[in-house]
């Protein structure tokens, strides 16, 4: 595994790794996320959230967009 941010698939559940790495970046605040903490994201989007309010946070902008 590299050091730099790794590319997912999010699936229901579980995450299929594209490119390896040591984190993702959390798509509401831009903070790293170390794959082994990864615990919130969007199948739909294809995102990942640092945590619970920022995956509500997201779940929330999408509404007041669509």
């Amino acid at each position: 595994m590299t050091g730099g941010e790794a590319q997912l698939r999010y699936l229901d559940g579980d995450f299929d790794v594209i490119m390896p790495g040591a984190y993702v970046v959390c798509a509401v605040t831009g903070k790293h996320i170390e794959l082994e903490d990864l615990r919130y994201w969007s199948v739909a989007r294809q995102e990942a959230y640092i945590d619970a309010n920022a995956s509500m946070q997201a779940e929330l902008d999408h509404a007041a967009r669509s």
